[in-house]
């Protein structure tokens, strides 16, 4: 089975679907390996590594989609400028993609519709289940370590002040205050960061386990009032709020919010649209020269003025919307990206071929386009 590995193409990404050490283990494992030309060069790999490791070369990508039955990305579907084609278009019938489809995400509604129609067989790396035997695959829990430890300095970066408390012999600049709304993987790590950096901590998620785990890293807990029966599904995941309770959230986070110099924002539902969790009106109240980053941006982002893409100044408030955070850290993300995908890969290959069983758990979550249809229950649910 042939897999393609293609050189990333959105801006600043640096990532790369495979290291040459996993390329190794697929080449071992019997499959055969194409990779793009410079695909691993911004994670400081070379082209003589991968071919030391058993792949293939190939300098068009329009050949690697043409002949793969895998391809392998990081990234979902963009149009490549250099080679004047979109990728989706590129696809075809048969064909499995496997990357991050964040099939949710509104901004990609079109796309996924698209990958339908051409029979790709989509799957999306954000609906892995968060299970034991699917640790190993997980790279959105990888990625999200990645993006809360890389925003939070992102955000300190376009701060006007200093982040620690600082004394000098005119007198003693108070600390930040850091807001960290959504402490799963990533606000654990953004919260841990901030407190390293010398920031005081607070943090805000309607779950009661994320609370105390906060709370075990020195944030002082901004409650929500979000009882538990409302706010905690299967597997100890955030559920979808009603936008009645959204309203009573927002209302309870609002002063923590509007008094803080950077506000982190990481609230996710699983396989859904993220919830709008600072409005506009917040963002008017916030002090001139607060940073907003909102690392939910890949499936549409907690604050209603954030630009996925883009870093931009609303009423004196930075708010960052780059969708690609991991990717600012090239070479530890990938290292982790590629090991998540190899596993996956590995789980989902029977005697050289893909085998979807689609009773089973990993692949329910992860399947987003199958038969020329949208299958994917997010996906769905946010097309209405």
């Amino acid at each position: 089975m042939l897999i393609g590995v293609l050189k990333e193409i959105m801006k600043d990404e640096r990532r790369v679907s495979a290291t040459p050490e996993t390329v190794a283990l697929m080449v071992k494992d019997g499959l055969t390996v194409w990779v793009e030309s410079s695909a691993g060069e911004g994670s400081f790999y070379t082209d003589e590594q991968y071919v030391e490791a058993g792949a293939k070369m190939v300098s068009d990508p329009a050949e690697i989609f043409a002949k793969a039955e895998v391809i392998l990305k990081v990234k979902e579907p963009q149009f490549n400028t250099a080679h004047n084609f979109h990728e989706a278009d590129a696809l075809r019938d048969g064909q499995y993609l496997i990357t991050f489809l964040h099939p949710a995400s509104p901004a990609n509604h079109d796309m996924i519709r698209k990958l339908a129609a051409r029979g790709v067989i989509g799957l999306t790396l954000d609906g892995i289940p968060r299970i034991t035997r699917a640790q190993k695959m997980d790279a959105l829990t990888s990625m999200s370590t990645c993006a809360g430890y890389k925003g939070t300095l992102m955000a300190v970066d376009l701060l006007p002040k200093f982040a620690p408390q600082v004394f000098c012999p005119v007198g003693m600049i108070k600390p930040i205050n850091v807001l960290v709304i959504g402490v799963g993987v990533a606000g654990l790590q953004a919260l841990a960061t901030a407190k390293r950096l010398g920031a005081v901590v607070s943090a805000a998620d309607i779950r009661p386990e994320a609370e105390e785990q906060a709370v075990s890293l020195g944030g002082k807990l901004v409650k929500t009032g979000v009882p538990e029966e409302v706010a905690v599904g299967e597997g100890g995941y955030a559920l979808g709020l009603s936008e009645s309770w959204l309203e009573k959230e927002r209302e309870a986070l609002r002063e923590s919010i509007v008094g803080s110099d950077i506000v982190v924002l990481c609230a996710l539902i699983p396989n859904r649209k993220a919830p709008i969790l600072v409005t506009e009106d917040m963002i008017k109240q916030m002090k001139p020269g607060s940073v907003v980053v909102d690392i939910s941006i890949d499936q549409g982002g907690n604050c209603d003025l954030v630009e996925a893409g883009k870093t931009v100044v609303k009423h004196g408030v930075t708010i960052i919307g780059i969708k690609n955070i991991p990717g600012l850290i090239p070479n530890s993300s990938t290292w982790l990206f590629s090991k998540n995908m190899y596993q996956l890969l590995k789980y989902l290959v029977k005697d050289g071929k893909m085998e979807l069983d689609r009773s089973d758990e990993v692949v329910e979550g992860i399947l987003t386009t199958f038969g020329g249809e949208v299958v994917h229950a997010g996906a769905l649910e946010a097309m209405k």
